[in-house]
């Protein structure tokens, strides 16, 4: 990634790990992105996801994407079977993966990048989700820069620097940046206080208290 300021675009969901990109690489982001794809849980990032881009001074955009929720099959997406409880793993968080969420979004983004004149796209997978989502994995990663380069007059680039980080690696950055990690949204059942108990709440707690850092998450329990 070159040195260039203000070149790049984030998607930022509103969750621990695109709110701690969004602070780590903020002197570079020109805009944030956030898609509106009818999950259970977009009401509460997009929130998160629009506090922490006014607080940087950072321009959001939401864009909706309402037809994946109308025609895609995942009980991450509301009107899909109830979210798993458990451990954030393969077996048990299968059923929320969203075919191809991450290959639509982020063709979208380069499109974006390309039409406001960036170099880059920036995105916050990371290697707790390669054995669950197909979208998140390195090889992914590879491919989808390699064709967002290839398909634009610009030649833009994914960045994707936490690929290989674990999120208690990424918590830690965080911490030292300052980040109230209260202030952002993990719960897949998207309801008033995180459940506490779904795979996306126990990868959180578990990553906070790997990482010493006191969690002060609302939880139902």
């Amino acid at each position: 990634m070159n040195c260039e300021l203000k070149d790049s675009v984030l998607i930022v969901s509103g969750g621990i790990d695109s709110i701690t990109m969004l602070y780590d690489y903020q002197e570079r982001i020109a805009f944030a992105v956030t898609f509106d794809y009818g999950s259970k849980h977009n009401e509460k990032e997009i929130a998160f996801a629009r506090m922490h881009c006014k607080r940087l001074g950072i321009r959001h955009l939401v864009i909706p994407l309402s037809f994946m929720s109308q025609y895609f099959k995942s009980s991450l997406l509301k009107g899909g079977e109830e979210i798993p409880e458990g451990r954030y793993d393969d077996q048990n968080m299968k059923s929320t993966v969203v075919p191809f969420r991450n290959g639509i979004m982020l063709a979208i983004a380069a499109g974006l990048a390309e039409s406001n004149g960036l170099h880059h796209v920036m995105m916050a997978n990371h290697s707790g989700d390669h054995a669950i989502y197909p979208d998140c994995r390195p090889q992914f990663v590879d491919a989808m820069s390699s064709a967002i380069t290839a398909g634009t007059y610009e030649g833009i680039t994914l960045f994707a620097p936490y690929t290989n980080l674990t999120k208690t690696d990424i918590v830690k950055r965080g911490n030292v940046l300052g980040i109230d990690y209260s202030e952002t949204w993990s719960c897949y059942k998207g309801g008033e206080k995180h459940c506490g108990k779904c795979g996306t709440c126990t990868e959180r707690r578990e990553a906070l208290h790997d990482a010493g850092i006191i969690d002060t998450t609302e939880y139902e329990e």
